[in-house]
């Protein structure tokens, strides 16, 4: 199993940058996909969680309203869209898989990870 996430790199605050994330090696479609993040001497943070069809999304409070989760089952990639981002977003950006029918920020679910892409936003 591959999850390789890349789009990563540096923009101004407030502006916008899309990562993805896609996946080898499994059923894809079986699984619900989510996005952690890691600042410099933080715990991995949940950042947003879709689930199998897309139809259900979460997010952490730190960022609803300014982060969108979405995926495409025939390409097996999950997105996430960031919109007015701030110096506090910067951080390393992980996907990660779930075969579990729901979305959740509990990272103890997840079984798979990718290798994570770096997002920093200056100010």
């Amino acid at each position: 199993v591959q999850l390789q996430a890349s789009g990563g790199g540096l923009v101004q605050a407030g502006g916008s940058l899309r990562v993805s994330c896609a996946a080898s090696g499994l059923p894809f479609s079986l699984y619900s996909m989510g996005w952690f993040r890691r600042a410099p001497g933080k715990d991995r943070e949940f950042v947003a969680a879709i689930s199998r069809s897309g139809g259900s999304t979460d997010y952490g409070d730190s960022v609803k309203g300014r982060f969108t989760i979405s995926r495409d089952n025939a390409k097996k990639t999950v997105y996430l869209q960031m919109n007015s981002l701030k110096p506090e977003d910067t951080a390393v950006y992980y996907c990660a898989a779930d075969p579990s029918a729901f979305v959740t920020g509990s990272k103890s679910v997840y079984v798979y990870w990718g290798q994570g892409t770096l997002v920093t936003v200056s100010s």
